[in-house]
């Protein structure tokens, strides 16, 4: 939770409205609830959308863009408004000719990935936040970012919100990783995960390259996230001067969206 006060509604809509994924537009590694989508159609009818977050394209997929495909209010040309910037935007993705293209991606390497891997196993277990009981992986390689889940990629939401509702047990673990790899950029991210990608690569990185993608400014860009905080993912656009309003969950998005549709009504 982001101690940030919210941004007022806009009384027009920015030419370009960006978003985290996971407890921004849905509960952790799930599928966006239909008000979500409901919502974000309305926005892609009439104004430019990114979606910036830790997951890899998979996740998106599954979480977002599948759902947003078959939306029956949605049609091609709606959906080349969407830009999707996953691993905190070290990949960028747009859609074309009814299929998603690959912009640019930028990867870490051997040596990064493998140093990255090892500070997080070796400091999860000293600091005691290596679980024994996990759903799917703890560490993963997404190319362009390695991250840690504390209780595995497919934990229940519950499960996840249980473990670290203060976000202590997160900051500690990216505190100790950031001193072993001064080289690299390490961010809290989901809420049991930490995020490595190269130094300086991070969602302000993402959202200066869409800014020079687009042409759209960045004055001219809302950025609605749930961790807008010092130590969350989401804190480099806000420090960076983007306009930004903080979030608590998916429902809270959702009643934001449908007051700025309803603002902006022409």
């Amino acid at each position: 939770m982001t101690a940030s006060v919210p941004l007022p509604v806009p009384q027009a809509l920015p030419a370009l409205v960006a978003f985290d994924l996971d407890d921004t537009l849905a509960p952790s590694k799930s599928p966006a609830p239909e008000r979500i989508l409901a919502a974000l159609a309305g926005l892609l009818k009439r104004t430019s959308v990114a979606v910036i977050s830790g997951g890899n394209f998979e996740q998106f997929e599954m979480q977002l863009v599948s759902r947003l495909d078959a939306y029956a209010d949605l049609d091609e040309s709606d959906l080349e408004r969407l830009h999707l910037l996953p691993t905190c935007g070290t990949r960028y993705e747009r859609r074309e000719d009814g299929r998603w293209v690959t912009v640019y991606q930028e990867s870490l390497t051997t040596d990064e990935r493998d140093r990255a891997l090892t500070a997080l196993r070796e400091e999860a277990e000293r600091l005691n936040l290596w679980e024994t009981e996990t759903w799917g992986d703890v560490l993963e390689d997404r190319g362009s970012q390695v991250t840690f889940s504390a209780l595995g990629q497919r934990a229940p939401v519950a499960d996840k919100a249980k473990w670290d509702p203060t976000g202590d047990k997160k900051n500690t673990l990216r505190a100790a990783v950031a001193d072993r790899l001064p080289d690299l950029e390490v961010r809290s991210g989901g809420s049991t995960s930490v995020d490595i990608t190269r130094r300086g690569i991070d969602k302000a990185y993402g959202m200066r390259k869409l800014e020079t993608l687009t042409g759209i400014a960045l004055d001219d860009m809302l950025f609605i996230g749930d961790r807008l905080d010092p130590d969350g993912n989401d804190y480099p656009v806000k420090a960076m001067g983007v306009a930004c309003h903080a979030v608590d969950g998916w429902e809270d998005t959702a009643a934001y969206l449908e007051q700025l549709l309803a603002a902006t009504a022409a």
